[in-house]
């Protein structure tokens, strides 16, 4: 017999609080959840994955998700986790980055009205524009004291805090509004369930307080560990700052490379979480990949996993290919068919040096290239790696008498030198 959500959650380590009588809730019959997802930004970054695959398992195991975009909530900003107040958004900007945000969710939800739990979108913003102060005051406000709202760790962190600014009546009011979306959609969707981060665990249990208080009604809340790396480091950043879903922000190529530089503790963690391989064949590569860490199978099967789930199978193969020009495995055709933003995240950190577009359209010769732009220090340093046989132009063996010209130029605009194995340097063209 198939496990059940909260079966498939467990196993995955997906599950940090629950409410009781969750488990028979959507053991009894089918179920409506929803999960709020924040419109910061027209792009959602890795950290969301966690709250939409929560969402796929949901909608797989026969139960109807609802993805609430905060159009309104986001004109506060959720003090959860945050030390700091966050700079209010304008319509124009709310807008964009919902339509953005929906168009990623489309590629992991089922929203065809045709299946019986097809996913649905909604925006907060929609119930809440036409709603005045005093009617959210007396029909909201009035069902939850004070004492009830300061109790919550997301207010008493910031309230304690020393350091803070403290916090504004605004932010305060967060919970209450996330409440308020709980009962619409209790009431609208006959949506019994919210999920979400275990930071979101006050702002949830608020929303089931007030649907029982409000109309008498049983509502339900589960919430799933906040994602950690081994080393304590947060998990979605890098150097460069977030790894945004949105390939225009992050390229399959960073995006596959990021899992694969995961750390083998954390891999094993992220492979339960992230892909959607059922049990068997999960804990069968953890042992595979105890056995042979070296290789690398946990890392490279999250890799591919998630950058299909995320972009496609040719981005994928992309990615991969892309991996391999490092290591010598490509060719001077696959190099010019790298786009533009792939060749630069490959060669990221590799010196570079600029040259006119004239030098190149009468033909550069490898020696003044080489010499010229600063890679190698004098001409009698690159004929000797020219004997040497190590002087590479795209990846390909070059002798002293071969010559630059515009059909080298990779984007019509780079050209890749290389000496030996690992030593690369990027001419620009301009």
């Amino acid at each position: 017999m198939e496990n059940t959500f909260v079966e498939e959650l467990r196993w995955r380590g997906l599950i940090h609080d629950m409410i009781p009588g969750t488990e028979e809730q959507l053991a009894k019959e089918s179920t409506t959840a929803y999960i709020g997802f924040d419109p910061t930004g027209e792009s959602l970054h890795i950290g969301s994955l966690v709250q939409i695959i929560l969402l796929m398992h949901f909608q797989k195991h026969g139960h109807t998700p609802i993805a609430l975009v905060g159009g309104a909530t986001g004109m506060i900003g959720d003090p959860s986790g945050k030390s700091a107040e966050r700079n209010l958004l304008d319509e124009a900007t709310l807008q964009k980055n919902l339509n953005g945000i929906k168009s990623q969710l489309e590629k992991f939800l089922d929203f065809n009205a045709n299946v019986p739990n097809a996913a649905k979108m909604v925006n907060n913003y929609d119930w809440m524009k036409d709603i005045s102060l005093i009617d959210f005051v007396r029909d909201i406000g009035k069902h939850l004291t004070v004492n009830y709202m300061m109790s919550k760790d997301s207010v008493k962190k910031r309230l304690g805090d020393d350091s803070a600014d403290g916090m504004s009546f605004t932010e305060f009011t967060y919970q209450l509004f996330q409440g308020f979306d709980f009962l619409h959609l209790y009431q609208a969707e006959n949506c019994k369930l919210q999920m979400g981060g275990s930071d979101q665990w006050g702002n949830i249990t608020t929303g089931t307080e007030l649907v029982r208080r409000k109309v008498g009604g049983k509502a339900f809340a589960l919430t799933c560990p906040l994602v950690t790396k081994a080393d304590g480091t947060k998990f979605g950043k890098t150097e460069g700052g977030n790894v945004w879903l949105d390939p225009k922000r992050t390229s399959p190529y960073k995006f596959y490379q990021y899992w694969l530089n995961a750390s083998d503790a954390d891999a094993e963690n992220y492979i339960k979480i992230f892909t959607l391989l059922d049990k068997e064949t999960v804990e069968k590569l953890i042992a595979e990949h105890r056995e042979q860490p070296h290789m690398r199978l946990l890392q490279k099967t999250i890799g591919k996993e998630v950058t299909t789930m995320v972009h496609s199978e040719d981005d994928y193969e992309n990615a991969i290919k892309a991996s391999q020009i490092l290591f010598g495995k490509s060719t001077s055709d696959y190099l010019k068919s790298l786009d533009e933003q792939t060749f630069l995240d490959v060669f990221d950190g590799v010196p570079q040096a600029e040259i006119s577009r004239a030098q190149i359209e009468n033909g550069l010769d490898v020696v003044a290239a080489f010499a010229d732009t600063g890679f190698l220090a004098s001409n009698s340093e690159v004929r000797r790696a020219l004997k040497e046989n190590s002087i590479s132009v795209n990846k390909e063996k070059v002798s002293e008498d071969f010559v630059i010209n515009t059909a080298h130029l990779i984007n019509d605009k780079f050209v890749l030198l290389q000496r030996g194995k690992k030593n690369y340097f990027v001419v620009k063209v301009s």
